[in-house]
């Protein structure tokens, strides 16, 4: 199965933090799931990194590539289609990186590895 994961979850897992559920922790650990990583995450690690928020990221943020690599997962541009879709969406909060992985996650029909109950009143199949 295909799983797209938010941003806290790709940290968490990288991070082996308690944070990260059961259910989420086998899901990434499943070999016969592709886990894919947004390049709305890879932004918002760098970016958050940059200014301060994220210390513990500083490995992924500072050489994604070779940590992408390294856990094999496989990378998910943002297309105009996700754009579009995140967009039209109503969301309550305006965060851009939210909208773009509720996007993502409906256009490509995957669920999405989250904590965030918010993303289930978008039709979203999450996992947590």
């Amino acid at each position: 199965m295909r799983l797209l994961l938010d941003t806290h979850a790709v940290l968490w897992s990288v991070l082996d933090h308690p944070r990260l559920s059961h259910r989420a922790r086998a899901a990434v650990a499943d070999p016969g799931n592709e886990l894919l990583i947004s390049a709305v995450s890879i932004f918002e690690i760098t970016l958050k990194h940059r200014l301060g928020k994220l210390p513990e990221a500083a490995p992924f943020a500072l050489d994604h590539q070779a940590m992408l690599a390294d856990l094999s997962w496989s990378p998910l541009a943002i297309s105009n289609a996700h754009a579009a879709t995140a967009g039209s969406l109503d969301i309550p909060h305006k965060d851009p990186f939210d909208r773009l992985l509720i996007a993502q996650s409906l256009v490509e029909r995957v669920p999405l590895v989250s904590v965030e109950v918010v993303f289930d009143g978008f039709g979203v199949e999450r996992i947590w």
